[in-house]
């Protein structure tokens, strides 16, 4: 199955590219070294429509679609996987508020999100329960008009930067994935208390978090959904973030191939430059084909969701697949190349192999995106 941009998504191409050439490149080593959130950054590519251009236009979105969504992805994450990657990630949620949330949840928060005002966080994963979401333990009781919330949740994107939060808790753990229920917060109120998780392997300038609900308060009106439907509506929300991640794993890809293939030729050895053998060709036309499969899919796996495909789901988590798995191997491939300057910090091949390698975890496994894609033959 062919696929072929539009002008307009070549466009949206072309505009985040230059952005993350021009803005994003010149400071990534150093927001990287630091691990320091790129705020500012953020409300800049805010301004630009960067910032969750899935959002329609009534709430300060670009309103795109599916596949043009991936495409910025892919090219925030070409600019550099921590710093490009913290400004994709700051619409971690809004997916749910948008098709599930009531009206006065989107009317309050989407347009701060899109405006670059603040990122947003969902607490799914817990320190005992990652690709089980239906153990988490966390537990929401009932206390008249309001929720009580109390657990503990990990790895978690923009949980110290944000200023909302989804959090997803057990209002009837005796029914397991039937009894999760999602909820709004702020993230400013007693019994929320998130703390930055550091020296991660790579997206060290991505704000992760571990967050300790001790008591926190919710209102019933900040139920996300219906009581007891969390599980499922974290389904719905799982396709469109699998896509994602395969337009990230595609981004860091395009990044090492390109760092390989100009190093190649520019890199001499036995009086020649090291593009010249045939050794150098043949893994950098492998590193090619490899991240060309995998945009194409990842594209498809997109234009499925625009179209409301019954395939989308597994397309989803083949792109997933295939293109994390893939982001490794490249970045492997160039480090390779570059031989031993690619093992050391002056090079960026060296970060985009340890970024790379996080695609192949969030958002769900290698293992189970295998068992969704071995579930869909039956």
């Amino acid at each position: 199955m062919s696929f072929r941009l539009t002008a307009e998504q070549a466009a949206v191409r072309d505009a985040v590219r230059r952005f993350a050439e021009g803005e994003i490149r010149p400071i990534a080593s150093e927001y990287e070294a630091e691990e320091r959130y790129p705020e500012e950054l953020r409300q800049e590519a805010a301004e630009l429509g960067f910032v969750a251009a899935h959002i329609p236009e009534e709430y300060g979105g670009a309103g795109m679609d599916a596949v043009s969504t991936a495409i910025v992805t892919e090219e925030l994450w070409r600019g550099d996987p921590g710093v490009g990657g913290s400004i994709a990630a700051a619409d971690f949620g809004t997916g749910m508020l948008l098709e599930y949330g009531d009206d006065w949840m989107r009317e309050a928060w989407l347009p701060r999100i899109t405006g670059g005002e603040t990122p947003i966080a969902t607490g799914i994963s817990e320190p005992g329960h990652g690709s089980n979401v239906a153990g988490m333990e966390t537990r929401a009781e009932r206390d008249g008009d309001e929720f009580v919330i109390d657990g503990h949740k990990m790895w978690i994107t923009n949980g110290t930067v944000a200023d909302v939060a989804i959090i997803m808790a057990k209002t009837a753990p005796e029914e397991g994935h039937r009894g999760i229920t999602a909820f709004l917060t702020e993230t400013d109120v007693v019994g929320y208390e998130a703390t930055r998780i550091e020296n991660k392997l790579g997206i060290r300038a991505q704000d992760t978090a571990e967050i300790v609900l001790d008591g926190l308060r919710v209102p019933e009106e900040n139920v996300v959904g219906e009581v007891g439907k969390g599980f499922y509506q974290l389904m719905d929300f799982f396709a469109p973030a699998r896509v994602d991640v395969a337009a990230q794993a595609t981004g860091v890809a395009q990044a090492a191939f390109e760092a390989a293939r100009d190093y190649a030729n520019e890199r001499e050895q036995f009086d020649k430059r090291i593009k010249e053998f045939q050794a150098i060709q043949h893994t950098l036309a492998e590193m090619a084909t490899g991240i060309e499969a995998g945009r194409s899919l990842a594209y498809r796996a997109a234009a499925a969701l625009d179209a409301g495909a019954d395939d989308a789901t597994r397309l989803a988590s083949m792109a997933k697949l295939f293109c994390s798995e893939n982001a490794v191997d490249v970045t492997d491939d160039a480090i390779q190349v570059f031989g031993g300057a690619g093992y050391v910090a002056d090079h960026p091949v060296e970060r985009y192999y340890r970024d790379a390698r996080i695609t192949k975890i969030y958002d769900g496994t290698s293992e189970i995106q295998k068992n969704i894609i071995a579930d869909s033959f039956y």
